[in-house]
């Protein structure tokens, strides 16, 4: 922790003085701010490896200077210090950009984990971020760019996209490149544990909390300490254990089934799912004040049909990565089965092109695959018809049964993200799209999507 500073905003003469010893004490000098003109003249003149803000300054706020970072010093991260149990200003902080928050009266053990993960934040060099999201297309250059920022922070990240996309890619992804990276990255599905044994599993237990119990053990989040807990499928966590999880996540502490204390953690927290979590809460299966707390960012993994430039690319990594695991020599593929591919709607995403592939490479002959070894659906596969010449609407088109079942496909598209743009209300959706609300109805249940929204 050798030649870092620090920058301690705060109006308490007490609590700047608290902050600037202890970061002295591990080896980080500090420049202490009164208010919101004083930080921002420090900033003018010094480089800092991390900021330490109050939310309640005299001439302004926390937020003031998380966004005046944000827009002129972008890789420094900046950290507020909240009252305790307010998490409506520290989420909005962490909305804005700030790296993580802490409570008052402030932790001191959680201060330091805290600045020696934004330390090392500080420090992560541009050239070493490299991401494994294979493909050149804009759509996941855009993707890369949002891993790229958000690994950077400690903000809670819900990952968004249908099954097979690559959501937990892209959680490895923003954990790699993080400052945590040196820690655990612990992935679990929260559908595939039984909901007897749901909060044993992440919280741990004690020797004799229930039978069978004949020894102490670790859960989930103490496996995760000081690394990532990535709660893939998190829809399918049970009501009864979603407000022990929300706990557990502001008060960064659980309590092991069968003990009377609590553990300090220091874990980030991702998720994912394939389903809709608004319209979850929306119908009060998922609880509102935990989607709250996990859906600080969202991040969207694009499904493949939105991708077909990276195809070809993705489909000669995918079989490098066979034949390295297979043992076989270098498998080539024909043209026409790339074209083929890329004619294709891929419903189970990357997650069935690699499928497709795998099982292609065990049908094809002289290690070279064609396009009939692909066995794809004819209905959903184009291979015969030449790629469009212009217009990504006509390119989409090629891959459907008829014109008539990609428009509906598209008005889908267009009602849902009217429904999700106006919190699943059916009135409010139908106004911003400039239709009456029974033609809205109508729409709904010819598309098959009465039932997946409420008012």
């Amino acid at each position: 922790m050798k030649n870092l500073r620090a920058l301690v905003v705060d109006d308490e003469p007490d609590i700047r003085e608290l902050l600037s010893l202890t970061l002295l004490r591990m080896g980080i000098d500090c420049d202490p701010a009164k208010d919101v003109a004083t930080a921002k003249n420090f900033l003018t003149r010094e480089t800092y490896n991390i900021c330490l803000t109050d939310m309640r300054l005299p001439d302004g706020n926390g937020l003031d200077i998380v966004e005046l970072i944000q827009r002129d010093y972008p890789k420094l991260p900046v950290a507020v210090i909240t009252a305790h149990g307010n998490m409506d200003i520290a989420i909005e902080a962490m909305k804005a950009g700030a790296f993580d928050f802490i409570n008052k009266p402030v932790d001191l053990n959680a201060l330091r984990q805290l600045v020696m993960s934004a330390a090392s934040s500080s420090q992560i060099a541009d050239e070493d971020q490299t991401i494994d999201i294979v493909g050149n297309s804009p759509t996941v250059a855009r993707l890369n760019e949002a891993i790229k920022k958000l690994a950077r922070s400690q903000a809670p990240v819900y990952i968004s996209g249908e099954s097979g996309s690559g959501k937990e890619l892209v959680a490895r992804s923003i954990h790699k490149l993080g400052p945590r990276v040196q820690g655990p990255f612990v992935p679990v599905n929260c559908g595939a544990i039984p909901s007897e044994l749901v909060e044993s599993e992440f919280f741990g237990y004690k020797k004799g909390a229930f039978t069978g119990a004949n020894r102490d053990s670790e859960g989930l989040f103490q496996a995760a300490n000081g690394g990532t807990l990535f709660l893939d499928e998190v829809a399918d966590l049970p009501l009864s254990m979603q407000v022990k999880m929300l706990r557990a996540i502001q008060e960064k502490a659980i309590r092991p089934v069968g003990s009377q204390h609590e553990n300090a953690i220091d874990v980030r927290i991702l998720c994912a799912t394939h389903k809709n979590l608004q319209a979850l809460v929306d119908r009060g299966e998922f609880r509102q004040d935990l989607f709250y707390r996990l859906n600080v960012i969202q991040l969207d993994v694009p499904p493949l049909r939105d991708r077909a430039d990276d195809i070809a690319q993705l489909t000669q990594h995918i079989l490098q990565n066979l034949d390295q695991s297979l043992g076989s020599g270098n498998t080539e593929i024909t043209k026409a089965a790339i074209e083929k591919l890329e004619h294709y709607t891929f419903p189970g995403n990357v997650r069935e092109l690699e499928n497709i592939l795998e099982r292609a490479l065990t049908l094809c002959e002289n290690q070279t695959i064609d396009a009939g070894d692909l066995q794809l659906s004819e209905a959903k596969s184009h291979a015969n018809i030449p790629a469009a010449p212009t217009g990504s609407h006509f390119k989409r088109a090629l891959s459907y049964a008829s014109i008539d079942d990609y428009l509906a496909e598209i008005e889908k598209e267009i009602l849902q993200d009217a429904l999700e743009n106006d919190r699943w209300n059916k009135t409010n959706a139908a106004k911003t799209l400039g239709i009456t609300f029974r033609s809205f109805r109508y729409r709904l249940s010819k598309l098959g999507l009465a039932d997946e929204d409420s008012d």
